[in-house]
């Protein structure tokens, strides 16, 4: 009969009562303090822990199922050991379900934020970048190389290099004409320096020399007359000066830079044309069609690119020759008037030189113009 209440029970459903109500097996004692120190020892169903329609789980401090047949727990049972039934395992994830805070569902993750992504791009474009600046480089110098070597074909206009080693040659004479006027600069300006001082002091001893001093006046006023001669001509020089310098190392440098650019292009189009005519060359697979295309295109878009600085060197060729020709000759014609008249001692013409080219000197009394001024 024992055996028989003992099946009885453990197959019978045990009612769970929340509100205290005093009616209750006397098992219920025993399963009440088993359920408390499973959910006190288990873990938070706000974590990661999933309730099912059992105990379930093998996280530390609960019970597996298949051991509750098998082998008994480590700490001595409070009550019967019985079983729960469906009904009430799912009352109890009813009400863990119910409580506040609960989480049924383990967390997703977090998707990868817009800075990672930002930071992943900018990494790649930039890989990219080295990537492709390392095989442009590597195909240029082999074509340097191998046109260094006589081993490779450059392409050549032959009346476009020669005018740009005209050009070159050309400012190599002017740079030695610019720095002769400079060097006349600098030695006429001592001179006329000297020439001031050696008037300073005729004329103080003209003054303390009653004996000599019709004679120390007249070189006196001479040197006077010399210097004041000299800082027109000086004007006209440094003029002159000026002039050529902006010439030779804006105008014919800002060439130069666009030649130098026509060259770097030409370069690269004989290393893609050259690439791609052994391409051409080789057997015809998959992988070699893939490469073809791909030079092909390249191939395409630094010829665009030759031909268009080719055309640009052109045209700065033509308009820096004619204005060469005009700046020079204004500034030949301006230098020799001026050389002329000083050492002729025609002191009219010199200054009607320098009103003629609008050149305008500085009193000897001026001041500084300020910052706000200039």
């Amino acid at each position: 009969m024992t055996e028989g209440l003992m099946s009885k029970a453990a197959t019978m459903e045990i009612p769970i009562h929340g509100n205290g109500d005093s009616r209750r097996l006397p098992e219920d004692d025993g399963l009440e303090q088993d359920l408390q120190q499973v959910m006190v020892s288990g873990p938070n169903l706000n974590e990661t822990s999933i309730v099912s329609g059992g105990y379930g789980g093998t996280a530390e401090g609960i019970i597996p199922t298949s051991t509750l047949k098998g082998s008994l727990p480590s700490h001595p049972p409070r009550g019967p050991l019985i079983s729960p039934s469906p009904s009430a395992a799912s009352r109890i994830a009813s009400q863990a379900a119910a409580a506040p805070g609960s989480n049924l569902h383990p967390p997703h993750p977090s998707p990868a934020m817009p800075g990672e992504e930002a930071t992943r791009g900018i990494a790649v474009e930039k890989f990219d970048i080295v990537k492709k600046w390392g095989i442009n480089t590597y195909k240029c110098t082999k074509q340097l190389l191998s046109e260094r070597f006589g081993r490779g074909s450059r392409t050549v206009d032959l009346e476009l290099e020669t005018q740009i080693e005209l050009l070159r040659d050309t400012k190599h004479k002017y740079e030695c004409v610019l720095g002769l006027a400079r060097a006349l600069t600098n030695h006429f300006y001592s001179l006329v320096q000297t020439q001031h001082a050696l008037a300073d002091a005729f004329s103080d001893l003209s003054q303390k020399s009653p004996e000599l001093q019709e004679e120390f006046g007249y070189n006196a006023e001479t040197q006077k007359l010399l210097c004041k001669n000299g800082e027109t001509l000086l004007g006209a020089v440094n003029f002159f000066v000026s002039s050529i310098n902006t010439l030779v190392n804006k105008t014919m440098e800002d060439t130069l830079m666009t030649v130098k650019q026509y060259e770097t292009a030409r370069l690269e189009y004989d290393a893609y044309r050259t690439d791609l005519e052994e391409l051409n060359m080789g057997p015809r697979d998959a992988g070699t069609l893939c490469r073809l295309e791909a030079a092909q295109a390249h191939f395409q878009a630094h010829r665009a690119k030759y031909e268009k600085l080719r055309a640009d060197v052109a045209v700065k060729l033509k308009f820096l020759e004619e204005n060469k020709v005009k700046v020079m000759h204004k500034q030949l014609l301006l230098f020799h008037n001026a050389i002329s008249a000083y050492f002729a001692g025609n002191q009219q013409q010199l200054e009607q030189t320098l009103k003629q080219f609008n050149i305008k000197l500085k009193s000897p009394g001026a001041e500084k113009p300020s910052w706000l001024e200039e």
